[in-house]
């Protein structure tokens, strides 16, 4: 239990694939003009995660490690797939959103680097917790950007009016810019925190 624990806070705080570790930063900054978005991306990415995770920690002890990297892409690409039919066929106007970010899922480097680093070396069930945990940090991450962005560039939230009808959006937070300023701001506020509570440590 403890175990299952470490790896759900590892992902979503200590080894955050996009606030710590700064990869998966394709479609961190491109499909974050909204929050919807960016929950929609990140569930399809953590349904892949887990998935990838689980197949390739069943599967090490057969997969010559000669071809490991090409039998990953093929599980990762699987689970792609079987989530952008998903998509399509239960929420095609988020998967219209996304377009060619979901395929784009399969060389997201973050999921790779899971099968390699982890799924590769550990049992079932804790590969399939350290991909929910970075699944869910990369989730959190994403919704808290698309938000940021959503609310000062459309004055909007979940597609929700909440600023004030005299507020006038700041149309650059939803345009390319706009992503790298709330991407750097909210790292370093972050790194801020983090190295505050390091020197109190």
């Amino acid at each position: 239990m403890k175990t299952i624990a470490e790896r759900i806070k590892n992902g979503v705080l200590v080894e955050n694939p996009t606030f710590v570790q700064v990869i998966g930063m394709c479609p961190t900054l491109a499909v974050t003009t909204a929050a919807k978005n960016g929950i929609g991306m990140g569930l399809a990415t953590t349904a892949v995660l887990i998935g990838s995770n689980v197949f390739i920690s069943l599967l090490r002890k057969f997969i010559p490690s000669k071809i490991r990297i090409p039998a990953y892409i093929v599980i990762i690409a699987s689970f792609v797939t079987l989530v952008e039919f998903l998509m399509q066929g239960f929420v095609p106007a988020l998967y219209k959103q996304l377009g060619l970010f979901i395929p784009l899922i399969v060389v997201n480097c973050i999921i790779l680097a899971r099968a390699e680093a982890y799924a590769s070396k550990n049992d079932i069930l804790t590969s399939l917790f350290d991909g929910l945990g970075m699944g869910l940090g990369f989730t959190l991450a994403l919704t808290v950007i698309g938000s940021v962005r959503e609310i000062l560039g459309a004055g909007q939230w979940f597609g929700i009016q909440i600023m004030p009808s005299s507020y006038q959006p700041a149309i650059i937070m939803i345009l390319a810019p706009g992503a790298f300023f709330t991407l750097g701001i909210l790292m370093a506020i972050l790194n801020y925190i983090r190295n505050r509570n390091t020197k109190k440590a």
